[in-house]
């Protein structure tokens, strides 16, 4: 059964399973793929893949554990992910890409019978999530291109300027967001960001700093 991909909070249920991942950051109109072998989750997997395709993949408060046991706290923000591609790896395994729909707020956790966690979410302070260019012009383009080639020689890698020149500026900041290397606690920070050009303002800072720490720590030649 396709489920159309939902437009506005309206579209979402009240509930959904949860994933709790430290490190693992989706916004918005992005992709993650993720393994998934623990049983507890490939049985939230079969139940979304049953129903509505949907779950919230959220952060544990503490991120020692990639994915704490139990009901251990919560951020209060996540992000509501809808499987887009799944694949069975085997027995009890599953390879799924969860596309971004929108940030949730999580307003309680349910008490239930499931190996997997469920919570009731509101998503309409995040209504604009839905808008793919929604804030792309209060970003400095630029700036954030001078970043990714900056960033780019001083991790002594490649980048794809014909695809990054094709691509919108909502979906690149947020692309960059993702694939960038921060611990757990800056990806919550860049998730909650308070708009588009805050966040691009946020990753561009990560990066200048983490720059400016890596050339200074350089021998002198």
């Amino acid at each position: 059964m396709m489920m159309k991909r939902p437009v506005s909070p309206s579209d979402l249920p009240e509930r959904l399973p949860v994933f709790p991942l430290s490190g693992a950051l989706l916004l918005p109109y992005s992709h993650r793929p993720l393994n998934v072998f623990e049983p507890r989750y490939v049985e939230m997997v079969d139940a979304a893949l049953s129903g509505s395709r949907l779950i919230g993949l959220i952060q544990p408060e503490d991120t020692s554990e990639e994915s704490p046991r139990g009901r251990a706290p919560l951020q209060k923000i996540g992000t509501v992910g809808r499987l887009t591609h799944w694949e069975e790896n085997g027995e009890g395994r599953y390879f799924i890409i969860l596309e971004g729909l929108c940030r949730f707020e999580l307003v309680s956790e349910l008490t239930v019978m499931t190996p997997y966690r469920q919570a009731v979410i509101s998503s309409e302070r995040f209504a604009v999530d839905f808008d793919r260019a929604y804030g792309e012009d209060a970003v400095d383009r630029d700036r954030l291109l001078k970043m990714m080639k900056d960033y780019a020689e001083f991790g002594n890698f490649e980048l794809n300027w014909d695809e990054i020149n094709k691509t919108g500026t909502a979906d690149l900041v947020n692309f960059c967001c993702m694939v960038s290397p921060y611990g757990a606690r800056e990806k919550q920070v860049l998730l909650e960001a308070s708009s588009l050009e805050a966040r691009a303002e946020t990753l561009i800072a990560m990066a200048e700093y983490e720059m400016a720490k890596g050339g200074a720590g350089a021998p002198l030649q």
